[in-house]
């Protein structure tokens, strides 16, 4: 594991062809008194070349860059100076292909990139770039790419079966949610969970618009059950998991045949900061089946998921939250810990386990 220095500031290289993109972003982290930023580099091959001379703490990398892409300079990072990397990609289907693709290969979180000239698109790629960055000084660092360094350490062990007082209750449904770390987190859990599991499964994960979808038909592509991208008035059907559309807040509630997804623009939800709300999806879903269901809380920052896992617990439901070891971002799931909503605290590997269990 790598992390930020104690101490001292969090060195930057910026990775990006575009000149004014490279000048933005000094701009913007100039600005933050725990970072300097210490070199720039225009594609990806100077990016590889800066990166083993500068060993920067974290690299902003472009993805589309002239000569060498930013997937193949990350790849190239994580083999010769491992370092913490935040893709920057466009609010598009294919930026979002490709940023699956790098956090596949070892980086740490995206930023998405809003290519306008309007004053609120400039603040909110701002406000997002210093989130980001900053969460990323805190978070874990694995040097292999993480999914291939959690298969191989958290696999269950063999020997007796793992008794667990959870699954001797009843479920009907499972709600996870995820930020930052999630999307390689999801992967691995639901890779996991058979495909003939009986209980419906919805999960929000913080993303925008446009890379929900594409992230939806990435993992039906990768797991054994059918994954998409949930619409409004759906039904939440055994053997299907659904990924909360972005840029929106997600519900379920009961309708006449069953559970139905209800989605709702975020300023019908002024109070809920993360979109989409893992909060409000959790606390939907425990009102919805009067508790008879699971919720899980992988990594990521801040506390979204804390309240909707107390509400489902004061219903009678059960709760998985990953543990801290193999969380990128500690923050979601140790809230619940902290706030004693965690009936199970579990490796990232053992979590998907876990979830096949209740299919008895």
């Amino acid at each position: 594991m790598l992390s930020s220095p104690a101490g001292g500031k969090s060195r930057v290289l910026i990775v990006d062809d575009s000149s004014f993109m490279r000048m933005a972003i000094r701009g913007i982290l100039a600005k933050e008194p725990t970072l300097e930023v210490v070199g720039t580099a225009a594609d990806g091959v100077e990016g590889v070349e800066k990166a083993m001379a500068l060993k920067p703490d974290l690299i902003t990398m472009d993805v589309e860059m002239p000569r060498m892409d930013g997937i193949s300079a990350l790849k190239q990072i994580m083999v010769k100076a491992p370092t913490k990397v935040l893709m920057v990609s466009t609010l598009t289907n294919e930026g979002a292909k490709a940023t699956f693709e790098a956090l596949d290969a070892g980086a740490i979180d995206y930023i998405p990139k809003n290519v306008t000239d309007s004053s609120e698109a400039q603040n909110i790629f701002r406000d997002e770039l210093l989130k980001k960055v900053r969460e990323a000084t805190r978070s874990r660092f694995m040097r292999a790419p993480a999914s291939a360094a959690i298969r191989v350490a958290a696999a269950p062990a063999a020997g007796p079966a793992r008794v667990s007082k959870i699954h001797s209750k009843k479920i009907t449904h499972v709600g996870i949610g995820a930020s930052t770390g999630g999307p390689v987190a999801l992967q691995e859990v639901i890779s996991r969970i058979p495909m003939n599991f009986p209980y419906g499964i919805v999960v929000a994960i913080h993303m925008p618009k446009a890379f929900t979808g594409p992230y939806a038909d990435r993992l039906n592509a990768k797991c054994s059950i059918t994954v998409k991208e949930a619409v409004d008035g759906e039904p939440v059907r055994s053997g299907t998991i659904l990924i909360a559309p972005g840029g929106m807040h997600t519900q379920v509630v009961r309708g006449a045949g069953g559970l139905v997804v209800k989605t709702a623009p975020t300023a019908s939800y002024p109070q809920y900061v993360y979109i989409p709300s893992v909060d409000l999806l959790l606390a939907s879903m425990a009102d919805a089946t009067a508790g008879s269901m699971l919720g899980v809380v992988l990594t990521g920052m801040g506390n979204d998921g804390f309240k909707g896992m107390q509400q489902l617990k004061q219903k009678g439901g059960v709760t998985i939250v990953q543990d801290e070891a193999t969380s990128t971002i500690y923050g979601m799931p140790k809230a619940c810990v902290d706030g004693g909503v965690a009936d199970e605290i579990l490796p990232l590997g053992q979590i998907g386990y876990e979830i096949g269990k209740f299919m008895g």
